[in-house]
This record gives C-alpha cells, sequence and structure tokens, in this order.
C-alpha cells in the first residue's frame, strides 16, 4: 500500500511538473512574443515563471523524495551500477539538473532582467525558451527512462511475441 501510494505522488509530481514546462515552453512563449513593448514582455514572463517556479520546486523535492523512496524499497540503491538501472539513472540525472536550475533561477534570471532597456530582450527569451525546450525534452527522456525500467520487457521477464 505505501509503494503503491508513493508511486501516485511520484508520478502525478512528475506530470505536473513537465505539463508545467510544456505549458510554458509552448504557450507562454508565443504570448511573450506577441506581448507590445519590452516591459510588457518582461512583466508577463515574469509573473508567469515567479508563480510557476515556487511549484515547480515543490514538485521537483516531492518528485525526488518520493523517487528515492521507491528506488530504496523496491530494488535498493545497488541498483543503479546494474545495466538494467539506465532508466533510473536517467531519471536521476535529469532530476539532479532540474534542482539546480531550479537552485539557480533566481539569480540568473535577475541577472538577465536586471538591465532589460540594455539587452537585446527578443534575442534574450529566445534563449530562455530554448532552454524550455531543453530541459523538456531531458525531461521527456527520463520519462522513457522510467517506462522502460519500470514496464520494459526485462521489469517482469516478460516475452514479446514479434
Amino acid at each position: 500500500m505505501l509503494y503503491t501510494s508513493l508511486l501516485i505522488i511520484h508520478v502525478l509530481a512528475v506530470i505536473l511538473w513537465i505539463g508545467g514546462l510544456a505549458f510554458i515552453a509552448t504557450v507562454i512563449f508565443p504570448m511573450v512574443y506577441q506581448a507590445q513593448g519590452v516591459h510588457q514582455k518582461v512583466l508577463l514572463f515574469q509573473r508567469v515563471e515567479q508563480g510557476y517556479s515556487v511549484i515547480s520546486k515543490w514538485l521537483v523535492n516531492i518528485a525526488g523524495l518520493t523517487g528515492v523512496w521507491i528506488l530504496y524499497k523496491k530494488f535498493g540503491f545497488g541498483i543503479l551500477l546494474q545495466n538494467r538501472g539506465i532508466g533510473i539513472v536517467i531519471m536521476l540525472i535529469v532530476w539532479i539538473l532540474y534542482t539546480l536550475l531550479t537552485m539557480l533561477q533566481r539569480p540568473v534570471f535577475a541577472k538577465l532582467f536586471a538591465e532589460a532597456e540594455n539587452i537585446d530582450i527578443e534575442q534574450m527569451f529566445r534563449l530562455v525558451h530554448a532552454l524550455y525546450w531543453a530541459v523538456l525534452a531531458v525531461s521527456f527522456l527520463a520519462v522513457a527512462g522510467g517506462i522502460w525500467f519500470g514496464h520494459g520487457q526485462e521489469a517482469y521477464g516478460a516475452r514479446y511475441v514479434q
């Protein structure tokens, strides 16, 4: 029962986390590009990003804690050193990278937006947008790794008819 509850919480946290990234990359950035004037673009992005950053920090922590607990309870940490643990390693790497990004996000964005009048705001937003797509792509890789690990052919010793 504990394992199932942790798995549900873990998957929901990951869905909300990646869904937020996808929403910002696919909906908010196009809105930012269409906004009139540098001031409006910066304000729109900052409002959304500040709201999402609080939520994403919670989600990343929840996903990390439940993921480590699930890993320990079901397999132990030794699986990380085995070939069949590559999916988990991918998820851990993505989680570590995203945790670092969330920790460094405020100082980086403060520096980027400190002198918005003196920078090419369109180029800066294209760079940040590309970063969002990169993080989203790596997040999808982590999801694929989790599916491969949890439901792949080796997970249950299943044999598939080809």
